[in-house]
């Protein structure tokens, strides 16, 4: 397992990642993405996300992510809304449910927790 690397994020390669359509609600947004290390388990991810305009929803995970570029604007179903572009570092809890409007193809670089697996105890 190699623990240590770097990577020039502009310029990796992503797999597509397909959106539920369900999840769509405008536009024809095309989601790519790596996960470039897990945990053992499997409960710790560390990646790069790319999202191409238009409109979706999410439940989110417990993650933190840098936009490296593009622009979108998150809102919360409790009202918050967050408007993040290049450089921007955005916290996300477990369970928020949001819907992302990708104004310009976004990418991002993120670390997402799982927390405990709920089976580790059987």
């Amino acid at each position: 397992m190699i623990n240590s690397f770097a990577l020039h994020v502009p310029d990796a390669e992503l797999e597509p990642e397909p959106l539920d359509p369900e999840q769509i609600v405008s536009g024809a947004p095309e989601v790519t993405g790596k996960v470039v290390w897990e945990s053992a388990d499997g409960r710790r991810l560390r990646g790069i996300w790319q999202i191409t305009p238009g409109v979706v929803t999410d439940t989110e995970a417990d993650e933190m992510f840098v936009v490296l570029s593009g622009r979108a604007t998150v809102a919360f179903d409790d009202g918050t809304v967050l408007e993040v572009g290049p450089g921007d570092l955005a916290v996300l809890r477990e369970g928020d449910r949001t819907t992302w409007t990708v104004h310009e193809t976004l990418r991002k670089v993120y670390a997402i927790d799982l927390g405990p697996d709920p089976d580790a105890d059987r």
